[in-house]
């Protein structure tokens, strides 16, 4: 026997509007990352997650990251990362280096002149495609978006 909630819907189903947006939210998860990534490619010989690497050490002091707190900032695994921050470095945009501290050895991973420059000129392009493809078809609810999906990030406890 099927157990149905007060409104009708069969439990253990999404209700009508609930599963028509969840469709297509899994669409744009879907398709979004390899529609920006083919730009990254096309215009930048550049892979998503080599530019968001590119673009976070871009972004914080002295341009260097632990390998760890890379492999967080994307979400993958260290294997993952360490893959990919090896072909940013086969390019001479990044370059590692062991460190130590608290008797431990660790990878740092510092942003290069070169992949300073990459990064800038992959920018405005990736960034327009961002905002033709994200930001102008939400327009004024691209903040409300944005912040529901951090809401997600927190659920699935990422690292903000």
């Amino acid at each position: 026997m099927d157990v149905v909630r007060e409104n009708g819907e069969p439990a253990g189903w999404l209700e009508t509007g609930q599963g028509h947006a969840w469709l297509n939210l899994v669409k744009v998860l879907l398709a979004l990352p390899g529609t920006l990534e083919s730009q990254l490619l096309r215009d930048a010989d550049l892979t998503l997650l080599g530019y968001m690497i590119l673009s976070r050490l871009e972004a914080v002091p002295e341009s260097t990251l632990r390998m760890s707190v890379v492999a967080q900032m994307a979400n993958g695994s260290l294997p993952r990362i360490s893959h990919a921050v090896t072909r940013l470095e086969d390019r001479g945009w990044v370059k590692r280096t062991v460190r130590t501290g608290q008797g431990r050895r660790f990878t740092v991973v510092s942003l290069t002149a070169e992949g300073r420059t990459h990064v800038r000129t992959a920018s405005p392009e990736h960034i327009a495609n961002i905002r033709r493809l994200v930001i102008e078809p939400l327009g004024d609810e691209f903040i409300t978006v944005a912040t529901a999906a951090g809401r997600i990030v927190e659920a699935l406890g990422l690292p903000t």
